[in-house]
């Protein structure tokens, strides 16, 4: 993995630094990436995502959706079974877990669900109506005599 040096970016921009950050954490060689639960990230529509995360064998008192500080953090964890199971074979994975999504500027949780085993949560992108593009009018000028200007008719 190549590492590479954003020294020159700060040193040549301001308001940037976050850019920088992000380029960072993503580009760290974390060997220790968790893998559980897998989830899917889907494009709705132009402003419309989802993400879906499988969390067979938790129910909705189990699982926690919290947005704090530009991330989305979706955690789990399965409360302690009074009864002492016996397994033969103990295939599904019920161990807690925090999983991490960083949201970009002006998105928006707008909904979660859980059916059937997967936990659905609703995102948008919300530009603010100042930040969207706006045409702006242009006037036709009419010919008109400037006050400080004295017209020659009316001088002689």
């Amino acid at each position: 993995m190549r590492n590479f040096d954003f020294a020159p970016l700060y040193r040549s921009t301001v308001g940037f630094d976050q850019i920088a950050n992000m380029m960072d954490r993503v580009l760290t060689t974390e060997t220790s990436q968790p893998s559980y639960p897998p989830y899917n990230i889907e494009k709705l529509e132009d402003e419309a995502y989802r993400i879906s995360i499988a969390v067979a064998g938790f129910s909705d008192a189990d699982l926690n959706v919290e947005v704090r500080e530009k991330s989305l953090i979706v955690s789990a964890r399965k409360a302690d079974e009074e009864v002492d199971k016996s397994y033969l074979h103990r295939g599904i994975a019920t161990r807690a877990f925090e999983r991490r999504f960083h949201l970009a500027d002006h998105v928006v949780v707008t909904g979660a669900a859980h059916a059937d085993g997967m936990l659905h949560i609703e995102l948008e992108r919300q530009v603010p109506d100042a930040l969207k593009p706006r045409q702006i009018q242009i006037a036709t000028q009419t010919p008109s005599i400037a006050k400080d200007v004295v017209d020659a008719k009316s001088v002689n």
